[in-house]
């Protein structure tokens, strides 16, 4: 065991919350070092999550754009075929410029990477394990450390992923052939969203969701819908049903008290994500967990150990990688005396599917709940010239406002590019904005985004391009 190291800030974990934690404490003259299991930086999210199921679906996108739309716009394109070894060459090309950009940055600021398991030997000294090598060991000492080491997908105790047949998304993301029947098992963003992929590419999928609905914290009227084009598409959807088990090829489930069954060739699981602290050690440092196993912290993030604070999907909330960035800033600012911030009831929510659905706030379902009045505006995509122009007519906004200050409440949109149209929703509520405000900001034309201002102008029933 070497001699220890000292640092001003260690952060375990670099993943989107762990590198920009990492990222603005060193902008902010802090000495940091940046620990992670892998050889590579960008944690889940750049390396199996976020970015190359990103890639996939827009991949997979064209190639059904070339095969089944091209023709209505004029464009011959004759045979049209799959070669899957350049689609996943193309995802991990993009994969391995973000990992190396995010390196590139490291050292530009002059952040120490540390590769290795990390586990606590006190409140504010890390032991590195190495990987390779699990016999050489570091320690290193630090004022502060951040905990950011993400999430890892949840497992179903009678059915347990294989890595071949019964799988997570990591495994998802990268099957050498197109599996002729896949079963989702959960209706949420994550399995949608590979079930997309695979579907266009020529996969039988079918999704099996437990709950009565998918993506059940959406609006009924937005998840209706949505069910509806995903079903056009050519997935198969299943609420309501159990999962029971996996054997010789077919999924079992139950519905009211009957047998369903499913055949499969592949099976996703994808019942969402549990915090990952595994072998970090916690209670050496006296770190305490709720009783959901996340890292309990107070309003500053901070644990139950003194200069030991935790971020992103170890704590509660969303298991977003932009929450987990904010999360990330706002507390390498707390630790350099400045005054982070985060607005946590403003973290948007999306699903990247095509219609892509995105909602930040309060859906009418959930102030109708809550007893809270409100004024809805909608305006459909068919109305608008340029969804139209590019066949993207499918979905609506909904602008949810307080019905007596006309304060924007939240927002729900499914559309193509919902997840870049609600951040001017998000940004219109972060300044206290009023349904009115949001319609009367003057919108390029034609653009998609017009239909956000018509939704805004719909909360009063002043829409100009609606009956």
């Amino acid at each position: 065991m070497s001699a220890s190291q000292s640092f001003d800030l260690i952060v375990i974990g670099a993943g989107p919350g762990g590198y920009v934690c990492a990222f603005r404490a060193a902008q902010l003259g802090l000495r940091v070092a940046l620990i992670d299991k892998r050889a590579v930086l960008g944690g889940t999210c750049l390396n199996v999550g976020c970015i190359p199921s990103k890639a996939l679906l827009h991949s997979s996108e064209q190639y059904a754009f070339a095969k089944r739309h091209a023709a209505t716009h004029g464009i011959k394109l004759g045979s049209v075929e799959l070669d899957l070894a350049a689609l996943l060459r193309k995802k991990d090309d993009v994969v391995t410029k973000l990992t190396a950009g995010i390196a590139q940055l490291a050292k530009a600021r002059k952040v120490t990477v540390i590769t290795g398991i990390a586990s606590f030997v006190s409140a504010n000294t890390i032991e590195v394990a190495g990987d390779a090598t699990p016999s050489s060991r570091q320690t290193f000492t630090a004022k502060h450390i951040v905990i950011a080491s993400g999430s890892a997908p949840v497992e179903l105790p009678f059915m347990p992923l294989d890595g071949s047949t019964i799988v997570s998304s990591d495994h998802a993301i990268a099957f050498t052939a197109v599996p002729p029947k896949l079963v989702v098992v959960g209706g949420g963003a994550i399995g949608l969203e590979l079930g997309s992929v695979w579907s266009r590419l020529g996969s039988a999928v079918t999704v099996v969701e437990f709950l009565p609905k998918i993506i059940a914290n959406y609006d009924d009227d937005i998840v209706r819908n949505f069910a509806r084009l995903l079903t056009k598409q050519g997935l198969k959807i299943e609420t309501g049903a159990k999962v029971t088990g996996f054997a010789q090829g077919m999924l079992t489930a139950e519905r009211d008290g009957k047998k369903l069954e499913f055949p499969a060739d592949k099976v996703l699981v994808a019942v969402g994500r549990r915090p990952f602290t595994d072998g970090l050690g916690l209670e050496r440092a006296g770190i305490q967990l709720d009783e959901k196993m996340r890292i309990t912290v107070d309003a500053r993030l901070m644990t139950t150990a003194p200069g030991v604070w935790a971020i992103g999907d170890v704590i509660a909330g969303p298991m977003l990688a932009h929450k987990a960035e904010e999360d990330g800033v706002a507390v390498a600012e707390w630790i350099a005396g400045k005054a982070g911030h985060v607005n946590w009831n403003l973290v948007p929510a999306i699903v990247y599917t095509d219609p892509e659905v995105a909602a930040v706030g309060l859906g009418e379902d959930g102030a109708k709940a809550q007893g809270i009045a409100v004024n809805v505006g909608r305006f459909n995509f068919a109305a608008n010239g340029r969804a139209i122009a590019a066949d993207a007519t499918d979905g609506y906004v909904k602008i949810i406002a307080d019905a007596k200050t006309d304060k924007i409440l939240g927002a729900q949109i499914l559309g193509r590019g919902a997840s870049e149209l609600i951040s001017e929703v998000v940004t219109h509520m972060e300044y206290g904005g009023s349904a009115e405000d949001l319609g009367r900001t003057i919108h390029a034309h034609p653009t998609m985004s017009e239909a956000v201002k018509e939704a805004g102008l719909a909360v009063s029933k002043s829409a100009i391009h609606a009956l």
